[in-house]
């Protein structure tokens, strides 16, 4: 192994130790990082970890891709498992999923869908990473419109609604019916809430059952949209 490779190597597994300690301290600190500390929890001097990540924006961008990229492969492996026509089960499964991730993940979770940082804007990076939970919910209504298993509804939408949809369409989805990705972001936007609503304590002294509340809430997402029971 010439010189360069081992320098890369150890490069990276530095990093990963970095971010393995900067994770550590999401669970006590939230967002609120800070270089110095995570080099002090490591034993360097605080100069020291500028070698690796020039900033605490640096930082963040890099936890907030690798949690978008590992909510993604959850969402992703769900949907992948479940029969293509159950329209029905893989929104079941890819809500649960994310549910799971964010319960077993909730630092992580608040991270991406907590109050924003101050001071931080989150760069282009974060975008592709971002968009493949919601991609993967609309990609199921998409293989329901193209195997013929999903109905559109009646188009309703408010002119700046329809535009603002229609430009979305024709960017990830080419011939999707905005009325039909309204529902569809209607069910996403939901989601979330649901998940934050439990992991930041709004259920808090409401609702006891939360593993049916959360699937009963998910079967209204799935009648809303006009996902079909399996025959």
């Amino acid at each position: 192994m010439s010189a360069s490779s081992i320098r890369a190597r150890v490069r990276a597994e530095m990093l990963d130790e970095i971010k393995a300690v900067a994770r550590r301290h999401l669970t006590t600190e939230g967002a609120n990082l800070s270089l110095r500390a995570v080099a002090r929890d490591m034993g360097m001097v605080s100069s020291a970890i500028y070698r690796y990540v020039p900033s605490r924006d640096d930082l963040l961008t890099a936890l907030i891709i690798e949690a978008y990229d590992a909510l993604g492969d959850t969402v992703e492996a769900a949907d992948g498992s479940a029969e293509r026509h159950d329209l029905r089960g893989r929104w079941h499964a890819v809500c649960r999923a994310a549910r799971d991730w964010a319960l077993t993940h909730p630092a992580e979770y608040a991270l991406l869908y907590g109050s924003p940082v101050p001071g931080y804007a989150a760069p282009e990076d974060t975008v592709l990473p971002a968009q493949r939970p919601p991609l993967t919910l609309v990609g199921i209504l998409r293989d329901g419109l193209a195997d013929g298993l999903l109905a559109v509804p009646a188009d309703d939408l408010p002119e700046p609604v329809r535009a603002d949809l229609t430009e979305l369409a024709d960017t990830f989805f080419p011939g999707m019916p905005t009325a039909l990705l309204a529902r569809g972001m209607a069910g996403w936007t939901q989601l979330f809430g649901l998940i934050s609503f439990e992991l930041f304590g709004r259920l808090n002294q409401t609702v006891a059952h939360r593993d049916v509340y959360f699937d009963h809430q998910v079967g209204l997402m799935a009648d809303l949209i006009g996902l079909p029971h399996l025959q």
